[in-house]
């Protein structure tokens, strides 16, 4: 069946995790296309900063996405702020996790469930209806890599961007025939501060590195920035797509997925062995 487009620039929409990084870079995209925004986070002094660099309407509200009342209170506010249908949805906010199985601290694991799944469902739950009254707009839910295959030391990630992916997969199905669809997007390596962010006590992997030594490494391998991420979803929910992936190590991770899926883990042990070296060489040089 062909793409329907469902047209972003200069129509209204809402962003979780608009404090920094892809939210960020969406909020600034759509805005300087014309389109209000209204933009949500936990941290208040980076909302207001993504909100001072905004060139046209915007509403603001510090929200913790774990809350599903204050979520419901948060889209009345955005329906009653609205002057044209909203256009899309974008539940976006999320947190990092660093541990194998047999160290998790389960406090930690909860806490990145409520916010990277529960904050999905609640968002998706408290706005869907406004989509569904106006049978037009789009659910575009912030899925990862780590929701096509299971990454060592990483499983509450996983675990919930695996259950994104499902919950917005079904959440497809139930609306087709209507006006509303839903979105799954799969960013690989972007370079935001989620690394620097996140809960670690030690490193997993036993090679004594600090939690900054961790996330520099991980901002090292990164291979897309927040802007660039921000421009693929947009043109990937203009163009009808229901599956985005975000930067050429998500399209790597999708093929392994399909080709190796129980052998996949060796093939980017070995491409992240000679990143390192390469990285080791280019600090010599």
């Amino acid at each position: 069946m062909p793409r329907t487009p469902r047209p972003l620039s200069g129509h209204p929409v809402m962003i979780t995790g608009a404090a920094s990084g892809i939210g960020r870079s969406l909020a600034q995209l759509l805005s300087a296309k014309g389109s209000p925004v209204a933009i949500a986070d936990i941290d208040e002094t980076g909302l207001k900063e993504t909100a001072a660099s905004l060139t046209g309407p915007v509403l603001t509200r510090v929200l913790d996405v774990r809350d599903a009342a204050d979520q419901r209170t948060f889209a009345d506010e955005v329906h009653d702020w609205l002057t044209a249908p909203l256009a899309a949805v974008f539940n976006n906010a999320g947190v990092g996790v660093a541990s194998s199985v047999l160290d998790a601290v389960p406090e930690d694991d909860e806490w990145l469930r409520q916010i990277n799944f529960d904050g999905v469902v609640n968002g998706t739950r408290a706005f869907l209806p406004i989509l569904v009254e106006q049978d037009h707009g789009v659910i575009v839910n912030t899925s990862s890599v780590f929701g096509l295959l299971g990454m060592p030391n990483q499983s509450a990630y996983c675990a919930a961007k695996f259950a994104v992916r499902g919950f917005t997969d079904a959440l497809r199905q139930e609306l087709r025939g209507t006006g509303v669809s839903a979105v799954n997007v799969h960013p690989g390596g972007i370079r935001t501060n989620i690394a620097r962010n996140a809960r670690v006590h030690k490193d997993p992997e036993g090679r004594g590195r600090t939690h900054q030594q961790m996330a520099a490494e991980f901002e090292a391998a990164t291979l897309t920035t927040p802007q660039k991420a921000a421009e693929i979803i947009c043109r990937g929910v203009e163009h009808g797509k229901s599956r985005i992936l975000v930067g050429p190590d998500a399209y790597l991770f999708d093929i392994l997925a399909r080709v190796a899926p129980t052998r996949y883990y060796s093939v980017i042990e070995l491409l992240e062995r000679l990143l390192r070296t390469r990285n080791t060489a280019g600090a010599q040089s």
